[in-house]
């Protein structure tokens, strides 16, 4: 029904389409400006609706930078309740900030995680909160021209590549396919660990790069999960019953990894940035009490975690345990990818 109902939208998809290139085209030519600052930046976008894993990727820059460079993180905070520019800090709430940059003030708590809608008024308050900025990421920032950082990085889902898609409603795509021009690198998300060379030529040359363009190929790494509250680690068997939360854009490879690890899993799935209420945290607790085992947990991911903690009261008692999501590089592409965030920092003029 979803997918007929997508394609009687189609005139909509178009008329879409048109709207976001003659505002490229805008861009291109320079009746809009776009606007650059004396500091390097790193984008972290699609072209379409979430679910590429640019969270994990965020999270792997700050990683990889963290030791050596003093890093920011700039997002819009989708679904805060706050408006205009705001800047983390130790008493900042979901509801102030939004989920994802609560996950990476949680996870990185000495790196300064800013917000803010109109990017290009945001970052001179984020440089004016922390002067000693050294390196800023923009967090799906793609579309958003006003600002041209010196590195944008395209993220695209292996399953659901931009090449094959369309225009929102019909499709997921938020902005052209001629838009991956302006990417320096593109990276192919959640890829199979079996993904051979032969594939990942044919997927090269189905995206159509540019010679100055570079491609990496990643897939989902799934860390050691632990309990929400005391961050202890504790393994899931195939003896462990999980109720799985989750309010993330595709939460299909996290269900089909959780049941490989586990004997008996039962998916609760909300939508993208989900605000869970009363009656969803009821809903999880008589899901779990149904459960007529000792060994059973509540298995949600960070970005979920953070809107469960609004809850915690209601939770008390529950083994509430997040497994985290990494990143990794297929094809020994891990070092080469590290030298060019590197080599762009060191070189940024």
């Amino acid at each position: 029904m979803i997918k007929v109902l997508r394609i009687l939208l189609l005139p909509f998809s178009v008329l879409y389409g048109g709207i976001i290139g003659f505002r490229n085209f805008l861009y291109n030519k320079g009746y809009l400006k776009s606007f650059r600052f004396d500091v390097p930046m790193i984008n972290v976008g699609n072209l379409s609706t979430g679910g590429t894993g640019k969270s994990p990727m965020v999270e792997y820059l700050i990683t990889l930078l963290q030791p050596n460079y003093k890093t920011a993180i700039l997002s819009r905070g989708y679904k805060r309740k706050t408006k205009g520019y705001f800047l983390a800090n130790p008493q900042t709430t979901v509801l102030e900030i939004g989920d994802e940059p609560m996950q990476f003030h949680q996870r990185f708590p000495e790196i300064a995680v800013a917000v803010g809608e109109e990017r290009i008024l945001a970052v001179p308050n984020l440089l004016y909160d922390i002067p000693e900025t050294e390196v800023i990421i923009l967090d799906d920032a793609f579309q958003h021209r006003a600002i041209t950082a010196g590195l944008n990085l395209l993220l695209t889902d292996y399953n659901n590549r931009y090449t094959k898609d369309f225009f929102l409603p019909t499709g997921n795509l938020r902005d052209a396919v001629s838009s991956a021009e302006r990417a320096q690198v593109v990276i192919v998300t959640k890829c199979p660990e079996t993904l051979s060379s032969n594939q990942a030529a044919l997927i090269k040359n189905e995206l159509n790069l540019q010679p100055n363009q570079s491609i990496f190929f990643t897939t989902l790494h799934y860390e050691k999960p632990y309990y929400w509250n005391s961050k202890l680690s504790i393994p899931i068997t195939t003896q462990t019953k999980v109720i799985l939360v989750t309010g993330i854009a595709n939460p299909a490879p996290l269900i089909d990894y959780v049941k490989s690890q586990s004997a008996f899993c039962e998916a609760i799935c909300f939508q993208d940035h989900h605000q869970f209420t009363n009656a969803d945290i009821n809903t999880i607790k008589n899901r779990f009490s149904k459960i007529e085992d000792n060994n059973k947990l509540i298995l949600t991911t960070g970005k979920d975690v953070v809107r469960l903690a609004e809850y915690t009261s209601q939770l008390e008692g529950l083994p509430i345990v997040v497994q985290p999501v990494g990143v990794a590089f297929l094809f020994e592409g891990k070092q080469e990818f590290n030298n060019l965030i590197i080599n762009f920092i060191s070189n940024f003029r």
